[in-house]
């Protein structure tokens, strides 16, 4: 684990998502292209993509599902980690020569991140961590907040680096952030059910969770799903998280209370 994000030597992590898609083979190839994944797999109704050989993402074919609804619970955004700031600025450059459609970006003090949406309406984070040792915690809290980014500082760090040719090897998964109805019930859910630490709370509308003090592996918000009820699983969308734990596992099956399957296994 010493060659990946520190995100990943938490006791449990994120290893995979799994979404279904009205055009799995279009999502797929956009995942290639912009995020820089590569295919491991596909036997025409499911696709398996990843960085290096790792698995992170599992895309199942399903042309009679409606589109998702932003107003329901359901995927926020899966938040691809790159190694490092000049993988990033590697990934801005990349982005800026190929004119991919940017929804946002901010400074999160914890972590510089970019913002983008597939062709399904998938929400997707690219960003690379700040050092964990110049993280401002205060008791159990992180500091975070959203201020504009150093889009040109991260570009210099890229400076004279090779130009992409798709994410590092030692990409991961480093969060999940998720749509639900309820921040607090859903807080309530990752504490006692799966276990993770609360490490930022928002107003009531928004919790960030995670283990070995990671700035957050799992985030949960009602800012456009406040009082969802159930996902329709006829939907497109987030299936369900896989998450990766160390030690003796009991591995299990959860689902949060809005339908997503949380998959626990052993790392």
């Amino acid at each position: 684990m010493s060659d990946l994000p520190f995100a990943a030597d938490a006791p449990t992590h994120i290893g995979r998502i799994g979404i279904v898609a009205r055009d799995a083979a279009a999502m797929s190839q956009y995942y290639q292209q912009v995020v820089g994944l590569r295919e491991l797999a596909n036997s025409g109704g499911h696709i398996t993509l990843g960085a290096g050989d790792r698995p992170l993402m599992e895309i199942e074919q399903s042309s009679a599902v409606r589109p998702d609804d932003p107003r329901s619970a359901g995927l926020y955004h899966t938040a691809f980690l790159l190694p490092s700031r000049q993988d990033l600025g590697r990934w801005i450059r990349h982005a800026i020569e190929n004119r991919f459609r940017i929804d946002g970006a901010a400074d999160h003090l914890v972590s510089e991140a970019l913002y983008l949406t597939d062709p399904e309406g998938n929400g997707i984070e690219i960003y690379a961590d700040r050092p964990a040792e110049g993280w401002n915690w205060e008791g159990r809290s992180v500091r975070m907040a959203t201020d504009p980014l150093d889009a040109e500082g991260i570009l210099a760090s890229a400076t004279g680096a090779p130009a992409w040719d798709g994410a590092p090897g030692n990409s991961i998964i480093g969060h999940v952030h998720l749509r639900v109805g309820d921040a607090r019930a859903a807080e309530g859910f990752w504490n006692k059910d799966v276990g993770f630490d609360t490490v930022l709370n928002y107003g009531g509308q928004a919790v960030f969770l995670s283990t070995g003090g990671y700035h957050h592996h799992i985030g949960a918000n009602s800012w456009q799903s406040r009082g969802a009820g159930a996902r329709d699983k006829d939907r497109t969308g987030l299936q369900w998280v896989e998450l990766l734990s160390r030690g003796p596992v009991s591995e299990r099956n959860l689902v949060d209370p809005w339908g997503t399957e949380i998959h626990v296994r052993a790392a």
